[in-house]
């Protein structure tokens, strides 16, 4: 692996300062071609003329930064997690499921869009227009700061947030009736600034939460488009107060379909857990915040049941990458930022009473793609007519966790908006990987960043065996690595020759 050159670094400085300077949040490249035009959902989106019945209540829940290995129902002792494991015990549990990044914005993108966020120009966690020029670049020197260099510099620029040309699930299911609301953290465009990039904007009919991550400054609470609280003090309060809402979305639309977004802040760092958790999990402040986000999540599942919702919602509980510096990858290798399967496993529960079948466990390969067109299958939707949609829907996964896929599919995992890796049945191959942990916190200078090991290039790994990743057998099967290596090539090409996925429409 080469080492980065003093001469190449100041330059990423120069060009980074350059763009970012501009108003820009990448490093350097020409202007990008514009997004597409958007169009009327309904003009993409049709409803399945042979869908009858009622769809289901949807309840989506992603925390930020929940490890694999942090919920009880996935192998924890330190952190007690009875409701998350009653959901589990009442559905199914998914055990190689995978964010498409291993960092939010990203991450975020894709699971609302079915969509690889390198079509949407997503690659980098955005940040609030205010911050500093100096924060903003040692933010993305450390993100972007790898094997070949400071950034790939022919890559495409950056986006500043969710474009319109994007189908959101809440977009899609108002196609079949279905009230909308998204809780909590969004961190998909700076709506203060730019009220395109607003939740309302995207699918969604109301929105109490915050624009990004809670080490971000200032950090806003907003009920729809006006500002609750400039910067909220009391970080404590957050999981109950989101809790409190998703109640009151769910008993204002107890005789209508209703689709409900729940992305909590916990346990991404700086933590924060109410008086009645803090000092109270054996997993430390990290741990508290999970038992909180548990036991509010008692609260919901009860409420479904106090107004007889509870067989007819769906409720999915997972987490937008792998853990960043406290919790834990259950053994997997790697954190947050990172292309090892720690950084981007993730835990994936799925429960509809009388539908998906209780107890079970699914060890198929699965990505947050596939939930938006699982849930527009479930809603009797067709998937948008005009664009490429990466992910496949799960209803098979969901209703026979036990029998694997009838047509195998690759997944396919960036960093910094350039492919590192994919996986293909049982194998993991790494043709690059990021060298440095993101992000770079802010109170830390530039000597934070360290060089991670991984050993040369590339790497292969067989995942049934060797779920850690320790043995790189790239090796032993050259013939596989090429295979592979050629795989790659094809999906860059085909990202290269049509970034948007655009189709013609039908």
């Amino acid at each position: 692996m080469a080492r980065i050159s003093r001469r190449k670094f100041i330059g990423g400085l120069a060009v980074g300062g350059v763009g970012l300077a501009a108003g820009r949040c990448y490093l350097g490249g020409e202007k990008p071609a514009p997004f597409p035009a958007d169009r009327p959902v309904g003009d993409v989106v049709g409803l399945d003329a042979a869908f009858t019945g009622r769809p289901p209540n949807v309840i989506l829940i992603n925390c930020d930064d929940l490890g694999f290995g942090d919920l009880g129902c996935y192998g924890s002792s330190a952190v007690k997690t009875p409701h998350i494991d009653a959901l589990a015990a009442q559905g199914v549990r998914f055990t190689d499921f995978h964010a498409c990044d291993s960092v939010c914005t990203p991450s975020r993108a894709g699971l609302l869009t079915g969509r690889y966020p390198k079509r949407m120009r997503l690659d980098f966690p955005l940040m609030p227009s205010t911050t500093s020029l100096k924060i903003k670049l040692l933010n993305q020197l450390g993100f972007a700061a790898g094997a070949a260099g400071i950034m790939d510099m022919d890559s495409e620029a950056g986006a500043e947030g969710l474009d319109a040309f994007e189908v959101t699930i809440g977009e899609a299911l108002q196609r079949r009736g279905y009230r909308t609301a998204m809780i909590g953290k969004w961190h998909l465009g700076d709506f203060k600034n730019v009220p395109r990039f607003h939740p309302m904007e995207h699918g969604f009919m109301s929105f109490y939460g915050v624009p990004h991550s809670n080490d971000m400054s200032p950090f806003p609470l907003y009920r729809d488009r006006a500002v609750v609280e400039e910067n909220v003090v009391d970080r404590t309060k957050l999981t109950r107060l989101y809790t409190d809402e998703a109640i009151k979305i769910v008993e204002a639309n107890a005789n209508a379909p209703f689709f409900l977004y729940l992305a909590h802040t916990y346990p991404h760092r700086p933590l924060a857990a109410s008086a009645q958790f803090k000092n109270t999990s054996d997993g430390g402040l990290y741990g508290d915040t999970i038992e909180e986000i548990d036991w509010n999540l008692g609260r919901l599942m009860e409420t479904l049941k106090t107004h007889a919702l509870d067989k007819n919602t769906m409720v999915l509980f997972t987490s937008d990458n792998g853990p960043w510096y406290d919790g834990s990858p259950a053994g997997f290798r790697g954190r947050k930022g990172q292309s090892f399967e720690g950084g981007h496993r993730v835990p994936m529960i799925a429960r509809w009473d009388g539908t998906i079948p209780s107890g079970q466990v699914c060890g198929s390969p699965a990505m947050n793609i596939d939930v938006f067109p699982t849930m527009l299958t479930l809603a009797g939707l067709t998937l948008p007519s005009d664009r490429v949609i990466d992910g496949v829907s799960m209803v098979e996964l969901l209703t026979h966790p036990e029998v694997p896929p009838s047509v195998p599919r690759d997944l396919y995992f960036y960093h910094q908006g350039t492919l590192e890796s994919m996986r293909s049945g049982d194998w993991k191959f790494i043709r690059s990987i990021n060298h440095y942990v993101w992000p770079l916190p802010v109170n830390q200078k530039l000597g934070w960043l360290s060089r991670q090991t991984s050993g040369p290039l590339p790497l292969l790994y067989n995942l049934k065996t060797d779920p850690g990743e320790a043995y790189n057998l790239a090796g032993r099967y050259p013939e596989r690595v090429k295979a592979l290596t050629d795989a790659m090539a094809r999906w860059d090409a085909s990202m290269s020759s049509n970034l948007f996925g655009l189709r013609r429409a039908t």
